[in-house]
C-alpha cells in the first residue's frame, strides 16, 4: 500500500508499506477519505519524536478490509469511521471515564504518536469492537470525517466548558477545531458565543457556524472588547482553541469569577511554560477552573456525533476548503503547513 510518512524533521513524502495484519481484537480498514490536521504539522516540526518512515494521519473513514477472530461489530465490506483516539476500553484510565489518556498521559492517540497514522489506503485499528463506528447510509465519507477529530475536541471543549444555558462563551480562534466549538457552544446553550478571529474568511466562518460576535484581536485590546461586551463582568466561560500563551492568558483574563476556562488548543510548540496571569485568577482564589481535554474517542460518542450531523444539527463540512486525489497529498500537506490559499480542511479521496 502506499502512505504519507515522515521523513525526518521538516519532510514527508509517499512511501510503499505492506497492508497491516489485524490481531484478534483488532481491524484493518481499507481507506476511502482522510483529512488533513494541523497536528500532523506540528509532528513533522519534531514536537511529537517519532521515527522516520512513521505514518501519519489520524482522521480518516473507508470500509472494513478485515477483521480479527474476535470482532463481533462490524463485517468485512462495512462502512466505518474511527476517532482519532483509539482507547482500549479496558485500562483503569478508560475505565475511570478518561478514555484519551489511555495507559497513560495522552496514551489513546495512537496513531502516529505511537503506531502508524491512517493517511494511507490501509489502516490498523486497535480494538474495533470498542473504536469503529458505522456510519449512516445518509452520511457522506466527507461528513462522517469530521467526527474523527475536530467536532469531538470541538464538542469537548464546550462539554468541558460548563456554558449554562442562555450563558455567555468566547471562543479563542476560529481554526477547524474553534469554529467546532463555536458550533458546539451554540449547540450547548449559549445565548452569546463571541469569537475571537482576525482572518476575514475565517470570521465569515465562524458567524456561519454559531458566533454571535466576532471580535478581531488585530483591532484593539480583544481583552477590554469582551469585557465591554459581557458588561463588564466578563464571560461564564472561554475556550482556548489555539495553543499559544497569549490567547491562553487572555481566557483566564475574560472569564469571570467562577467561570472556566476550557483548554483544547495544542501547546506543543508554545515553549515549556504557560503562565496564569494572578490578579484575574483572583490570586488563586478566583473560584476559576481550568480544564483540559483530548478529542474523546470510541464507538459510542462517534455514534452520537455522527447521529447530530445526520439530524441536521450541525453541518461541520463548509470547513473543507479543498479536495485533493490521494496522488496529490504531499501538495495538500504542504499547503497545511504554510496556511497558503485560506486553506482550513483539506479532503483527500483515494
Amino acid at each position: 500500500m502506499k502512505a504519507l510518512a515522515f521523513l525526518g524533521i521538516g519532510k514527508v513524502g509517499v512511501i510503499d508499506k505492506p497492508i497491516p495484519e489485524p490481531g484478534p481484537n483488532d481491524a484493518v480498514i481499507k481507506t476511502t477519505a482522510s483529512l488533513i490536521c494541523t497536528s500532523d504539522v506540528h509532528t513533522v516540526r519534531g514536537v511529537i519524536p517519532i521515527p522516520e518512515g512513521r505514518v501519519l494521519g489520524h482522521e480518516s473513514v473507508g470500509v472494513v478490509y478485515k477483521r480479527g477472530a474476535n470482532v463481533t461489530s462490524c463485517q468485512e465490506g462495512d462502512r466505518v469511521a474511527v476517532c482519532a483516539i483509539t482507547p482500549c476500553g479496558r485500562c483503569a484510565y478508560c475505565q475511570r471515564g478518561y478514555s484519551s489518556q489511555c495507559g497513560g498521559m495522552l496514551g489513546g492517540y495512537k496513531f502516529t504518536a505511537q503506531r502508524d497514522g491512517n493517511l494511507a489506503e490501509y489502516f490498523f485499528v486497535n480494538d474495533a469492537d470498542y473504536n469503529l463506528t458505522p456510519i449512516p447510509p445518509a452520511l457522506s465519507d466527507e461528513q462522517a470525517l469530521y467526527t474523527t477529530d475536530m467536532l469531538s475536541t470541538g464538542l469537548a471543549g464546550a462539554e468541558n466548558a460548563e456554558i449554562p444555558v442562555g450563558g455567555t462563551v468566547a471562543v479563542f480562534a476560529q481554526g477547524p477545531v474553534g469554529l467546532c466549538a463555536t458550533m458546539a457552544a451554540r449547540l450547548l446553550g449559549a445565548g452569546l458565543v463571541i469569537a475571537v478571529e482576525s482572518k476575514p474568511d475565517r470570521k465569515e466562518l465562524a458567524k456561519r457556524c454559531g458566533a454571535d460576535i466576532v471580535v478581531d484581536p488585530t483591532q484593539g485590546d480583544v481583552v477590554e472588547e469582551i469585557k465591554h461586551l459581557t458588561n463588564g463582568v466578563g464571560v461564564d466561560a472561554a475556550i482556548e482553541a489555539l495553543g499559544h500563551p497569549v490567547t491562553f492568558e487572555n481566557c483566564v483574563k475574560v472569564t469571570k469569577a467562577g467561570g472556566v476556562i476550557s483548554n483544547i488548543g495544542y501547546h506543543g510548540e508554545a515553549g515549556n511554560m504557560l503562565q496564569i496571569p494572578l490578579a484575574e485568577f483572583g490570586l488563586g482564589m478566583g473560584d476559576k477552573k481550568i480544564r483540559t481535554a483530548l478529542c474523546p474517542g470510541g464507538r459510542e460518542r462517534l455514534t452520537r456525533l455522527l447521529r447530530l450531523i445526520e439530524n441536521g444539527r450541525v453541518d461541520p463540512t463548509p470547513l473543507t476548503t479543498h479536495r485533493f486525489p490521494f496522488a496529490e497529498v504531499e501538495r495538500a500537506f504542504h499547503l497545511m503547513e504554510t496556511k497558503q490559499d485560506n486553506i482550513i480542511k483539506p479532503l483527500i479521496l483515494y
